[in-house]
């Protein structure tokens, strides 16, 4: 029976993470998966729950795991009890250690010739939430910043920073209706600014954006590399937008990154070029006192920008596909952002709809001042949340579509006079 279990063992653990555990914890494993002879199902989840306290940095299955259990069914359910009561308390970083945590990747920049230009729908629109109906533009594919939570990287090799060396000439021989606005993204398969203009992509992109005065391009960014946009004219119809958070996520979540008095500086001084900004916070992370840390990041802006200057703020939270999860396990780092309770969210885990309307709600009531002049909206959130936070709602994501054009537009003709 024990021979029997052991090579059913052996099978099983193909298609687990077995592989990303430790050689100690392989052993641990195989060990009490003789002695209790867990299902596949248990024994996957446990591997899981092992790699998510590691991650989390709490304790170790070696010490939550009892020296005897009565039975497979008690065992499983007391390490599945410890992981979703760590889960259901809020995070706190306190005394997190993310001292393990380095930049052990060697980026590798490649060209490639693409047959097309790499313009279309936002890829993570959905029917079941207001969209704004963005197109993306993917001048340069793959991030060298490292978010824990990011999306990217289970679409693209991290390792690998790709550059279409045809890039320029397809932006110079697209056709765009004259009669239509666009709004135009480049921050959704890498950031929009920290490889500056390598490859010249900026020059490539503010040429087409003197060229087509109908697109509202913007560079969506967690860098402060502005360089090239103080050293050059900025067509009008170019926005900046830096995505924000606390020092505390940003110190233990996005690694790598520009620190958040970078972001608002590097802002700000294109806001004094006459440049309009953004912001996006997008994830608001729940943890201990995150409210009151958020609101200070909002005081701080408005204490930095005049509403006429910005054009946006967005806000929106974690929202995970099952690749990006099975990623972030696959990896050996410290991280807390899959600390949470999830509920499915249109196919895909995130907060429930109570937390996500006070963080939305917090932060829009926080940005009172600027509510007239200033286009707020939600980023892939369900749509019954806008009644509750900004006190209306629309009816289709094409009439979200327009009326945030019709905003962008403004501030850019407003500018422009």
């Amino acid at each position: 029976m024990k021979q029997n279990y052991e090579e059913k063992f052996i099978k099983n653990i193909e298609n687990t993470n077995y592989a990303s555990l430790s050689t100690g914890h392989q052993v641990f494993f195989k060990s009490i998966a003789l002695q209790y002879q867990f299902s596949f199902q248990e024994l996957k989840q446990l591997i899981d729950f092992t790699i998510d306290f590691k991650m989390w940095n709490e304790k170790d299955i070696v010490e939550i795991f009892k020296d005897e259990y009565s039975n497979r069914k008690n065992a499983f359910n007391h390490i599945r009890d410890v992981w979703n009561e760590l889960k259901s308390k809020p995070n706190s970083y306190s005394t997190f250690d993310k001292s393990s945590y380095s930049d052990k990747r060697k980026i590798t920049f490649e060209k490639v010739e693409k047959e097309t230009l790499s313009l279309g729908a936002c890829p993570v629109a959905s029917p079941n939430t207001r969209c704004c109906n963005l197109m993306t533009l993917d001048s340069v594919e793959s991030c060298g910043f490292d978010c824990s939570y990011c999306s990217i990287q289970s679409f693209y090799n991290q390792n690998k920073v790709a550059f279409d060396v045809n890039f320029a000439d397809k932006l110079k021989k697209l056709e765009l209706d004259p009669n239509e606005t666009y709004h135009i993204g480049t921050g959704q398969s890498s950031d929009s600014l920290m490889w500056g203009n390598k490859e010249g992509i900026l020059d490539a992109l503010f040429e087409f954006a003197r060229n087509n005065s109908n697109v509202i391009l913007e560079f969506k960014t967690k860098s402060n590399n502005i360089s090239y946009f103080l050293e050059n004219e900025v067509p009008s119809n170019i926005i900046c937008t830096w995505s924000l958070n606390t020092p505390v996520i940003i110190e233990n979540e996005e690694h790598l990154t520009a620190k958040l008095d970078q972001r608002i500086g590097a802002a700000r001084k294109l806001a004094d070029k006459g440049v309009l900004v953004g912001f996006h916070f997008h994830p608001i992370v729940q943890y201990e006192n995150y409210l009151d840390d958020y609101k200070k990041v909002y005081e701080t802006l408005m204490n930095t920008f005049e509403p006429k200057e910005v054009v946006l703020v967005s806000l929106g939270t974690l929202t995970f596909i099952k690749p990006v999860v099975q990623k972030l396990r696959s990896r050996d780092f410290k991280s807390k952002i899959l600390q949470m309770s999830f509920v499915d969210a249109n196919g895909k885990a995130s907060y429930d709809l109570k937390a996500k309307k006070e963080m939305f709600k917090s932060a829009y009531d926080s940005f009172e001042k600027w509510h007239k002049d200033v286009y707020f909206y939600l980023c892939m959130e369900d749509q019954s949340l806008w009644k509750d936070v900004f006190g209306y709602e629309y009816s289709s994501n094409n009439q979200m579509e327009m009326m945030m054009k019709m905003a962008y537009e403004n501030k850019i003709n407003q500018k422009r006079i």
